[in-house]
C-alpha cells in the first residue's frame, strides 16, 4: 500500500509543498545573488570584485548556517549592538477617542 494516496486533488496541488522553499542561484540564496544584477549593468573590474567578494561572504554564512536574512539581521545587531535603546516617548501611541 502506497504512503502517499494519489488522489486526484493531490496530482492537481502537488507544486504547493515546494512554494516556502527559497528560491537557489548556483546553490546560493537567490538574494544573495543580487550583486550579479549590479555587475550586468556595470562590468568593470571593481565590480566584479565586490560581486564576487560579497558572493563568497554569503556562501560562507550559509556554510555555517546563516541564511541569508538572517545574515543580514547579525550583520544589522553587530553594527547597531545588542543594547538597544528603548521607544522614545514620542513613539508611544496614544489612545483615541472617535466617539
Amino acid at each position: 500500500m502506497a504512503a502517499i494516496d494519489d488522489t486526484e486533488a493531490e496530482k492537481v496541488n502537488w507544486h504547493w509543498r515546494n512554494t516556502m522553499r527559497p528560491v537557489r542561484f548556483f546553490n546560493l540564496d537567490a538574494r544573495a545573488a543580487l550583486p550579479f544584477c549590479f555587475l550586468l549593468v556595470y562590468f568593470r573590474p571593481i565590480s566584479l570584485f565586490i560581486t564576487f567578494f560579497i558572493t563568497l561572504i554569503f556562501w560562507f554564512l550559509e556554510r555555517r548556517g546563516l541564511t541569508f536574512p538572517a545574515s543580514i539581521r547579525a550583520f544589522r545587531s553587530w553594527i547597531i549592538g545588542y543594547n538597544r535603546n528603548g521607544w522614545l516617548s514620542y513613539r508611544y501611541r496614544r489612545m483615541i477617542d472617535h466617539g
